[in-house]
């Protein structure tokens, strides 16, 4: 079989899993592609004199509007210069498949890892991040074998006929007719996966491409629009002002997420409505302009996920805008019997939330902003739900597109039902320390300490710190600007040089004091001292 159908082999199944790890790409949420991702990590990082050579040698420079940088003006060349660097490794991965399938692996899993580091280049490192390549990378090996599986058949046909001693008569034992027909339908068989691994992969660039078209243009309509919200920064008088203790405000693109599906929903605003329905006097249909036409209402509010470790960063702090909950069921009418509120969101997921907290005067909202900007895409774009004071897993429903008015004995929520997480999820009263940090080597004297606590609609009171078993010595507290958030708190301890360990614990204003009994996440919190162990030199 010809030789050029080795390669061939390799460079297929290479595009088709390109094309698996940018369709992941895009409906996961990731912008950009592998591909891309090293392309502006090697545009960024080009000396300026090489920048400046390529400029002068392809005259872009000169030809673009004086606006656009010249990375933007490389990127465009770098990327199908990596492109055909990856059709030949490809035809290499293919040729080196000749000698055995497991032959091109190594090769293949190196350039995995390339691509694996330019998403962590563009991205933090994550599962989530790292999926696309790993999945790509799975499908080219995978590919490549099936891919070239007739050419080894082909040739093992070969090599057995020669290496077969012939007839009594001197005759062949296996006539050249004979294996004429072997090698004609390996070469179909060749072609025949050839081609539907082409097409394969290419529908599937076009799906992800499809798919990310919807995301720029829901994105372009989110980030135009000019709804009733305010920004609001944080005062000054809520920091603690020590160095290493994370922001009082959590920025959008750094608040958790928590992966609830395959891929996050991406909705038009012309589509989405929200139903109120179940146990009402009066069922409602609305429509985003709906609801923002109501009174919209705003508050600083601190999430935290079921999930969360003890000193874990499942946590944040934003000022979210929207319309409170309580309203929209007053309008609806709840009937007598109602303790519960189903709440469904556009991916399938659901919470059932206490009714008695959608009611009450805390601020549980559908949110329609964070941080003065509409919601990101990530956080539930339209619009999602709010509920001080109650882990999310049974409040805070993205996406959200129903909400059932009805009782605990006839509804579970997903994470009740399906993982088997509290009912109701009160949370739990929680410190961490987020300077110094485990392992740390700091300098001896006067070693600051700080970090934040947490009890929402309850408020902290007081925050201690033990250091090396000694006794608990009062912290430092921030201002807050209600009980729904978490403070910022800070001690400075002399400390001699060794090694010290550092705990933490907070009181609420109701009098409770953190337990350090430890407990998992599951099923209705993590609980216990936060600590951390450091050198001091």
């Amino acid at each position: 079989m010809a030789r050029y159908a080795w390669p061939l082999a390799g460079m297929v199944a290479g595009i088709a899993g390109m094309a698996v790890s940018h369709a992941l790409t895009m409906a996961l949420s990731l912008r950009p592609n592998p591909l891309v991702s090293i392309a502006e990590w090697l545009v960024g990082h080009l000396p300026g004199w090489l920048e400046d050579l390529v400029h002068q040698l392809t005259g872009i420079k000169d030809a673009a509007p004086s606006a656009t940088s010249g990375a933007e003006l490389l990127e465009p060349y770098v990327i199908a210069f990596l492109f055909v660097v990856f059709l030949g490794v490809g035809a290499l991965a293919g040729q080196l498949s000749r000698r055995g399938w497991w032959q091109a692996i190594p090769l293949q899993v190196l350039v995995i890892a390339v691509g694996a580091l330019g998403m962590v280049g563009r991205y933090t490192l994550t599962t989530l991040t790292v999926t696309p390549v790993v999945a790509g990378g799975v499908t080219w090996i995978v590919l490549t074998s099936f891919v070239a599986g007739p050419l080894q058949r082909a040739r093992a046909s070969q090599r057995r006929v020669a290496a077969a001693p012939p007839d009594a008569d001197g005759s062949p034992a296996v006539s050249a007719e004979r294996l004429e027909r072997w090698l004609r339908f390996d070469r179909r068989d060749f072609v025949v996966r050839a081609v539907v691994t082409g097409v394969g992969g290419l529908a599937l660039w076009l799906y992800g491409g499809r798919f990310a078209q919807k995301r720029r243009r829901v994105d372009q309509t989110r980030r135009l629009l000019n709804l009733p919200i305010h920004e609001r920064s944080p005062r000054p008088e809520f920091r603690i002002g020590i160095d290493g203790v994370q922001p009082w405000r959590t920025a959008n693109d750094r608040f958790f997420t928590e992966q609830t599906s395959f891929t996050d929903p991406v909705i038009e605003l012309t589509e989405w409505r929200l139903r109120i329905h179940g146990l009402v006097e009066r069922e409602l249909v609305l429509s985003y302009q709906d609801l923002i036409d109501r009174q919209i209402v705003e508050s600083w509010i601190t999430l935290v996920n079921v999930n969360n470790p003890v000193g874990g960063d499942l946590i944040g702090n934003a000022w979210w805008s929207g319309v409170l909950i309580r309203d929209l069921l007053a309008e609806a009418g709840v009937a007598e019997g109602a303790d519960a509120v189903l709440q469904t969101s556009a991916d399938g997921w659901s919470c059932l939330t206490p009714l008695t907290a959608l009611t009450d005067q805390r601020n549980a909202m559908l949110a329609v902003g964070m941080n003065g900007q509409p919601l990101p895409i990530e956080q539930g774009y339209p619009v999602r739900s709010i509920t001080p004071g109650l882990y999310s897993h049974v409040s805070d429903c993205k996406w959200v597109t129903e909400l059932k008015v009805t009782r605990f004995a006839e509804d579970e929520g997903f994470a009740t039902e399906q993982q088997g997480f509290a009912e109701r999820g009160p949370i739990k009263i929680g410190s961490r320390i987020d300077t110094p940090h485990n392992g740390d080597d700091v300098a001896a004297g006067t070693v600051s300490v700080g970090g934040s606590a947490w009890a929402p609609q309850r408020g902290i009171v007081s925050v201690e710190v033990a250091v090396d078993d000694g006794p608990w010595l009062a912290a430092d507290l921030a201002r807050v600007p209600n009980a729904d958030t978490w403070v910022q708190w800070g001690i400075a301890v002399e400390l001699a040089s060794g090694s010290h360990t550092v705990r933490v614990r907070a009181v609420a204003t109701d009098g409770e004091v953190q337990t350090g009994v430890v407990a998992e996440v599951h099923p209705d919190g993590a609980s216990g001292w936060h600590e951390v162990g450091f050198d001091v030199s």
